[in-house]
């Protein structure tokens, strides 16, 4: 017996990492991800070594059932290491490793907003070739061919999604025009970060059969129109107990030159973004408010009422890399909690 065993990893294009795949046949029944064995790849091909060097190293991190070949068929997320078996430099899941190790004690979980665009043929789907639809306003969580476009190829990533295990909760179409989202979590972040960028493989892959092409631009079309984000929502166990640690959690966000170290790692093109237009803050100047969508980081009206619960950071562009969004804000969060002794 035989099985398929589709190996995908994250390479080195700059400025925002492309997802990578490819098929191993594996004799024998699945056994588990211990069971699975290391690959390797051309590392020139895809930004991650040069030609006289080629040689990388795909280590198996996360399984899951593939729902598209289906049986005993799985998908494998992979990390990137070096023949010498050290993370690759482009490897950003093995840091966030560690600062989850680090603070695990404090339990800290993320859900994570995915917003995406579809385009065919060179524009975004519903858009008239040459020209511009309606402005937006009656898009967002809309329903009607009128106004909304692209239903059929979310609805079978969502199936897709649930069939291979993932921590998928939600999809709802957004401001604009063949623009959707997706939710992930809430949960662990290294959990939140490969099931999204397996949920990711799964948007492009399950696009395809539908001839529509996916895409986490930031800013698809310019002009008086939403971009796309990863609003990213956080919370520890202090957090989850009592409202002092939330607003700890959101004046750690703000310190010194956090702002700007958060930003510059929150996806490439984030000042065509966040512009202080379209629910935006803008991407040099750091706030947070109550049920403000117009702030950096949002405290969601029930929290503050329940004086519990969660935060939303809403700077994270939709071509962030989850490992670094999270590591981020692990590490600057539970780090502040730490030293005010709200573990």
């Amino acid at each position: 017996m035989t099985f398929k065993a589709e190996y995908i990893w994250i390479d080195g294009t700059e400025p925002t990492a492309k997802l990578r795949s490819k098929t191993k046949i594996i004799a024998g029944e699945p056994a588990g991800l211990d069971a699975l064995p290391i690959w390797g790849f051309d590392g020139s091909s895809t930004n991650q070594a040069e030609g006289h060097s080629s040689d990388r190293v795909l280590k198996p991190v996360f399984t899951c059932p593939d729902p598209i070949r289906g049986g005993d068929d799985i998908l494998v997320l992979c990390e990137v290491l070096n023949i010498d078996m050290t993370p690759h430099e482009s490897n950003t899941r093995a840091a966030l490793t560690e600062v989850a190790e680090k603070f695990a004690s404090q339990e800290p979980i993320f859900g994570i907003e995915q917003e995406y665009t579809f385009f065919q043929d060179g524009y975004p789907l519903g858009f008239p070739k040459g020209g511009f639809p309606a402005p937006q306003g009656g898009y967002y969580c809309g329903v009607g061919a009128d106004e909304i476009f692209g239903r059929e190829v979310v609805e079978a990533h969502l199936d897709n999604c649930l069939a291979a295990g993932l921590a998928i909760s939600g999809i709802n179409a957004e401001v604009m025009p063949g623009q959707w989202e997706f939710q992930v979590g809430p949960v662990s972040p290294l959990e939140v970060s490969d099931h999204l960028w397996v949920a990711r493989w799964l948007l492009y892959r399950t696009a395809e059969d539908f001839g529509v092409a996916a895409t986490l631009d930031p800013k698809p079309v310019k002009g008086d129109w939403n971009g796309a984000g990863a609003h990213t929502n956080f919370s520890t166990k202090a957090m989850r107990e009592g409202y002092d640690a939330i607003i700890t959690a959101c004046e750690s966000l703000g310190e010194g030159s956090k702002p700007l170290d958060h930003v510059k790692n929150y996806g490439a093109g984030i000042d065509d973004r966040l512009t202080g237009l379209h629910e935006t803050a803008p991407w040099n100047e750091y706030s947070y408010g109550v049920s403000n969508r117009g702030a950096s980081v949002r405290i969601p009206w029930q929290v503050e009422k329940d004086g519990k619960g969660y935060i939303e950071d809403r700077r994270p562009n939709a071509n962030v890399d989850p490992y670094l969004v999270t590591r981020l804000i692990v590490d600057t969060c539970c780090s502040a909690l730490e030293k005010a002794g709200q573990v």
